[in-house]
Parts: C-alpha cells; sequence; structure tokens
C-alpha cells in the first residue's frame, strides 16, 4: 500500500518537480519523509519559510516549470504567505503544501490551529484542503494545472492525520502539465489598433514583462512607427538590449527621456505591462495590448483595448501600418534621453577612488562589469532595486529578478537561493541591501550548510534608504531609517561562507572579483555612502518642498552605468540633416 503523502510526492516528481523547500516539522514530517524515501527529487531545508515560498518563486521564473514549497501546521504554513503573495503576483507558477493539524480537530481551537483554506485564499488561484486519500490525485492535478495554467500560486491544505492515511490509488497519480498558449488577438481589435496608431503622427511604445518572448517584434514595430521605446522596471531585461530605440525607463526608479516621450506623444502603446503608477500615465491617448484581459484599462482609460499575446498582436498589426518617414519625434527623444544621462556622468567618475564611504551607483557600475555575461541577478526592494534599474545592463541572457510588484523587503537572499538551484551552471549575484539582509539573515545558513554557490553583495549604507528616502519626499524628517553599523562580512565568515568587506572605492573591483571566484557561495559587503538618494525622473513642485529639507545631502538624478554608452550609440541612428 501506498500512503497519501508518498503518492503526493512520486506524483510531483513525475511532473517534474526536482525540489521541495520548508522546514520540517509535526504536520509535515509525512511528506518530508516520503521525500527522504523518494529518489529523483530532493528537500532543500531552508531556515524560515518565507525563503522557502521565494525560493520556489525564483525558481519557478528561472525555469517557466512548476516549483513547490511547504510549511508545518499553523505558524509553520503561515510563514509561507509573504513569498507567495510575492510569486502570485509576479505570476510565478508555485504549488505550497500547507499542512494542517489533524482532521478531526479542525474547527475546535486546537493547538496551532489556523484555517490556511481561508487564509490563502487572496494569494493563490487555487486554495482547497485535501479531505481524504481519495481526492489527492484529482485535486493535486488540478492545483498543478491551475499554477502553471494561470500562472500563480496554487495551495494544497494537507492534514497530517490523511497525509499519513493509505490509498488505494496508484502510487503515482497520471498527470501532464500543459502551458498556456499565446492568445491570437480578434481580428476586429487588430484593425482598431491599426487605425489608432496609422492615426497618430508620434506614437510611443511602453513595455512591460510580457514583451519577454516579443524582442524582435517590438523592435520592427519601433522601426515601422518611428518611435521611442521606453520600459518599466519589469520590461527591463526583455526590451533594453540591442534596442536603438530606447529612452529609458518610467516610474519611481526612472531614469532617462522616458516620461517627457510619453506625455509629448500623441498615441501610447502599453505593451504588455500592468504599470501600477497611473500618476506617470497621461491618462488620454493609450491603447493596450496584454495578453490578461483584466488588466487592460484599470490604470488609464484606453482608446482602444487588445487582448492578445505581445508578439502575436505586433506581427498582426504590422503588415496594416502605414509607412513612416518622419523621424523628428523620434531623433529628439533620443537627444533628450542621451543629454539627461550625459549630466550625471560625473556622479560616479570624477575622483570616485578618493570618496569615502564608497558611492553606490559607483560599487554597482563596477558590479555590471564584473559579473558574468549570463549573471542571474536577485534583488532586494529598495535602493537595491535603483541601482540594478540604472546600472545592471541587459543583453538578452542576463536575468534579474526581484519582488517588482509585491515589494517586500528581504527578498534577494531567498529568491537566490532558488534561482542557483534551478540554474546551477550560472552565476547568481544576490544584491542585498543591510536591512533586507538582516530581516532573513539566517538562510545564510542555508548556502553554508548546502554549499549553495550564491554571491550575496551587500550594499551596506546602515539604513533603509529608500524609506529614508520616501520621508525626505513627503517632508517628514527621516526617523527610525539608521541600522547600526554592522560587520556583515564577519557574520557570513561565522556561518562558515568566505566574505571581503570593502570600504574604499579604489577596492571595490578586486573584492567583487574575489568573491566571484569563489566555487561555493560568498559575500561581499560594500559599505556605501547613507546620503546617496535617487531622484525620480518627474519632480513635483511638493517634492521639491519635500527635499528642501534634505540640503546638502547627496540626491542623485537620472542614472547611467553603461546606458550613458548605449544612448551615445543610438545617436548615431539620427541621420544628418
Amino acid at each position: 500500500m501506498t500512503t497519501v503523502a508518498e503518492q503526493l510526492v512520486r506524483t510531483l516528481r513525475e511532473a517534474g518537480v526536482q525540489r521541495i523547500y520548508g522546514v520540517v516539522g509535526d504536520s509535515l514530517n509525512p511528506v518530508v519523509d516520503a521525500i527522504r524515501r523518494t529518489d529523483g527529487i530532493g528537500w532543500v531545508h531552508v531556515r524560515h519559510e518565507e525563503t522557502a515560498a521565494f525560493a520556489a518563486a525564483a525558481e519557478a521564473q528561472i525555469t517557466g516549470r512548476l516549483a513547490v514549497c511547504a510549511g508545518s501546521c499553523g505558524p509553520g504554513n503561515l510563514h509561507l504567505i509573504n513569498g507567495l503573495y510575492d510569486a502570485h503576483r509576479s505570476g510565478a507558477p508555485v504549488l505550497a503544501i500547507a499542512s494542517h493539524i489533524p482532521s478531526e480537530q479542525i474547527g475546535t481551537g486546537y493547538f496551532q490551529e489556523t484555517h490556511p483554506d481561508r487564509l490563502f485564499l487572496e494569494c493563490s488561484h487555487f486554495c482547497e484542503l485535501l479531505s481524504g486519500p481519495e481526492q489527492m490525485p484529482r485535486m493535486l492535478r488540478m492545483a498543478m494545472q491551475t499554477a502553471v495554467g494561470r500562472g500563480g500560486v496554487s495551495v494544497m491544505v494537507v492534514p497530517g492525520d490523511v497525509a499519513e492515511e493509505e490509498t488505494d490509488g496508484p502510487a503515482v497519480a497520471p498527470v501532464q502539465l500543459v502551458q498556456p498558449s499565446p492568445v491570437v488577438p480578434r481580428a476586429e481589435q487588430v484593425e482598431a489598433l491599426a487605425h489608432a496608431l496609422n492615426d497618430a503622427e508620434k506614437v510611443m511604445l511602453f513595455c512591460g514583462a510580457g514583451c519577454r518572448e516579443a524582442h524582435a517584434e517590438v523592435m520592427e514595430l519601433a522601426s515601422r512607427l518611428r518611435a521611442p521605446v521606453g520600459h518599466s522596471l519589469g520590461g527591463k531585461e526583455w526590451i533594453q538590449y540591442d534596442n536603438p530605440y530606447d529612452v529609458g525607463m518610467s516610474g519611481l526608479l526612472g531614469y532617462g527621456a522616458c516620461y517627457e516621450a510619453m506625455h509629448e506623444a500623441d498615441r501610447i502603446v502599453l505593451l504588455g505591462t500592468d504599470f501600477p503608477y497611473d500618476n506617470f500615465l497621461p491618462q488620454a491617448r493609450t491603447v493596450q495590448v496584454d495578453i490578461d484581459p483584466a488588466r487592460l484599462g484599470r490604470r488609464t482609460p484606453l482608446d482602444v483595448a487588445v487582448h492578445g499575446d505581445v508578439a502575436a498582436t505586433i506581427r498582426a498589426v504590422t503588415p496594416l501600418l502605414r509607412s513612416r518617414t518622419d523621424r523628428s519625434y523620434l531623433d529628439r527623444m533620443l537627444r533628450e534621453h542621451a543629454r539627461k544621462l550625459e549630466r550625471v556622468v560625473s556622479a560616479y567618475t570624477t575622483d570616485i577612488e578618493n570618496r569615502t564611504p564608497i558611492h553606490p551607483e559607483y560599487a554597482a557600475a563596477v558590479l555590471d562589469d564584473v559579473a558574468a555575461e549570463d549573471a542571474v541577478f536577485t534583488v532586494d526592494t529598495g535602493m537595491g532595486n535603483v541601482w540594478a534599474a540604472r546600472y545592471l545592463t541587459p543583453n538578452g541572457r542576463r536575468r534579474v529578478i526581484g519582488s517588482f510588484r509585491h515589494g517586500s523587503m528581504a527578498n534577494a537572499l531567498p529568491h537566490a537561493i532558488g534561482a542557483q538551484l534551478a540554474a546551477p551552471g550560472r552565476q547568481v549575484v544576490s544584491i542585498s541591501g543591510d536591512g533586507g539582509l538582516s530581516m532573513l539573515m539566517g538562510d545564510l545558513l542555508t548556502l553554508a550548510v548546502s554549499r549553495i554557490p550564491v554571491k550575496v553583495v551587500v550594499f551596506n549604507n546602515a539604513s533603509l534608504g529608500m524609506v529614508k528616502l520616501e520621508m525626505l519626499v513627503a517632508g517628514f524628517p527621516d526617523f527610525g531609517t539608521d541600522n547600526s553599523h554592522v560587520d556583515y562580512s564577519a557574520i557570513a565568515a561565522a556561518c562558515g561562507i568566505p566574505s571581503v568587506r570593502v570600504e574604499k572605492p579604489a577596492e571595490v573591483r578586486a573584492g567583487l572579483a574575489e568573491a566571484f571566484a569563489r566555487s561555493g557561495p560568498a559575500l561581499a559587503e560594500l559599505v556605501t555612502d547613507p546620503n546617496a538618494l535617487s531622484m525620480p525622473p518627474k519632480v513635483t513642485v511638493a517634492q521639491v518642498r519635500g527635499f528642501a529639507r534634505a540640503m546638502g545631502r547627496t540626491v542623485l538624478d537620472g542614472g547611467v552605468g553603461k546606458m550613458a554608452l548605449m544612448a551615445r550609440s543610438n545617436l548615431r541612428n539620427i541621420p544628418l540633416p
């Protein structure tokens, strides 16, 4: 006979799941023991269940396949919830096994009782309680297919006693997971889109993560329309490289001429983006293409809405577009983009080797140079997002994973664990802030004990830099944002992780190179300037008043790195008069 736990684990293995992240304990023990006795699937022991969920989310984003995490009853599975929110909002196919108290005790106020079938409803597409062995094969199949098919989280709530029960069913339940197919838009929507584009003289494309498989198509569309191309943070890695129409990024972390191009255009095309900051959008003259019809029009009123895969939509509409020769709007935006980036080059190039504390923009630019061409970067929410957005150079092979939609702190290290296990042959770099690292620092032990070769780069400014910026913009004095001066390299060394602490700018490159040359895990701590803050691309009068309280601080505009070189290169595409 086979137990429910054994059937569950073997079915996951046959579906392609290679590992399950979690913390062992009580009601989850039957599942963990089944993993121990099953070849081809492993248990990744993390130090906090939140790490387990983040790690599964990153694995799913790297592979595009189902990833799994688990938590024991009550507090154990409750710890999963933040990482599951992140996975769900990122569209990562993740299955969470939420172990539960004995089924006969549910509803009695039993020790550690919660109601996970209710708790996880908001951060999942599927969340159901397994009541008996006969349910398991079909419920697991539904949970897995929902996560993969809809892109997001499924939760199976499994009481410990049910997991231990024997089942008359097969040892492995048959399952075939089907990936969603591209959505081809309806002909009338394509025609409406073509009319809207043909009727406009100054068209601007704004691209999000939905352009992942559509780089060539977007470039062709931009060429046909003579359109500048901007992007959200989620779209950066997919659309900025090999892009002669690039005008940067919009949003709070933005830079360059993206904001100006969008607001000067007489037609804005939102491609595969659910950009949440509606105050950066003109709220007019907009068309939108998205694979999820629920996203259409929820950020701005639309003239035309198209339900379709970005690449398929562009291929359908391109033959219907009129030819254009006027590049004046595009060329003006390219010049403005280059001007804005050139203006701030001196922020990290002038006498930089003599400036202490280390300028974080300089450190990020060096990191971009030293990292591998196919590196996977995981990025903490906060100022780490800023430096990644502005200084990591995409090339079509690199990946950048962060909590870009949920905005959780402490995501970089857990994401890096999942990314590294999913891609063992690639360099994985966790860009951690000192605030984020300290929140889930226990999982440095996971790197050390399991010898997971993540390279942790800590930007240690002894503060919650993004929160400080938010306070200053709002006119509040920064309060409660300063952290103690902590030697994170010493903590890593105590965990058994080789580490280096860098306090001088001239030593940044060598310090990073030393850490990256290690075959196993390593940590490089960069002691950076706590007063280096970043300006959004569009500053309001109210924000100026707020920043008046920050006089004397280093407030940086724009973002440069290799993007300034890219902008200069793109100017060569402008024909001579």
